[in-house]
């Protein structure tokens, strides 16, 4: 059959026959070469998908670390409101105290200066004792030897100090003191009886001079609070002496709220 096709002919098929295989094989040459571009683009897809699944962990780990520094922020913020607002009150509460402290001790002063009279006689003595401001007056000054009886210049002595108290809105307690000389009668078989009677005197003397009532009590110490000794008789003289107390009210006192709640008041 070779014998049948020319030459010419032959080298035509053959030359064709070569062109399509280099044309076949350029064609594979390219493919191939897209196909490698693709695995090239398929592992840069897959090592980009690792990184940004690494950059989605570190974002959610920093949100989660800003959501926490947030929760926190808020319960310190929340914490500092409630300080300050428990500064405002504290604050509130010093200012109050002070106010307080202030009104009291204005009204010491206003009955030291009405007192002052007497206290340059002689006759009444102002004196902090045990916390607590104290008016002494002499036994001597307001009663005979033995006696719970007022005399002249007692009433009026009374009558004075009961007139600078009238306006002192605070409790009083009048206490009854003695010497160590012992007593025993009818009506005062003791030093506390006569401290006791001496007390009860001055108060209905302050309550008939205009004292509420329910501001008084009365107290006797008998010879058992002396100021001085009693071996001579200035010093027993200074220990027959009639204190009025000024009763602190604990409610103005620093701390009371916290007492009253401990109490279950």
């Amino acid at each position: 059959m070779l014998a049948c096709v020319s030459s010419g002919k032959f080298d035509a098929l053959q030359k064709q026959l070569d062109e399509t295989k280099a044309t076949l094989n350029g064609r594979v040459a390219d493919l191939e070469g897209q196909i490698k571009a693709k695995d090239q683009e398929i592992a840069a897809a897959k090592a980009q998908h690792a990184e940004d699944e690494d950059t989605i962990k570190r974002l959610e780990a920093e949100k989660a670390k800003l959501e926490a520094d947030l929760a926190a922020t808020v319960k310190d913020k929340a914490a500092l409101k409630a300080s300050a607002d428990e500064l405002k009150n504290a604050l509130a509460e010093t200012s109050k105290r002070k106010a307080e402290a202030e009104k009291r001790v204005a009204e010491m002063k206003q009955l030291l200066a009405q007192l002052k009279t007497m206290i340059d006689a002689g006759k009444l003595r102002v004196k902090i004792a045990d916390g607590r401001m104290v008016l002494e007056l002499p036994s001597d000054v307001l009663f005979a030897s033995g006696s719970a009886d007022l005399s002249k210049d007692g009433l009026t002595t009374i009558a004075q100090v009961t007139n600078a108290l009238l306006t002192l809105q605070r409790k009083l307690q009048v206490e009854g003191h003695t010497d160590n000389v012992p007593i025993h009668n009818t009506r005062f078989p003791s030093n506390w009886a006569l401290g006791a009677g001496r007390a009860i005197t001055i108060v209905n003397t302050m309550i008939a001079a205009g004292m509420n009532p329910a501001q008084l009590s009365a107290a006797s110490y008998g010879e058992f609070k002396p100021v001085a000794p009693n071996d001579a008789e200035d010093g027993r003289q200074r220990n027959r002496r009639i204190e009025i107390v000024i009763v602190p009210d604990l409610s103005q006192l620093p701390g009371f709220d916290e007492l009253q709640k401990a109490l279950g008041s």
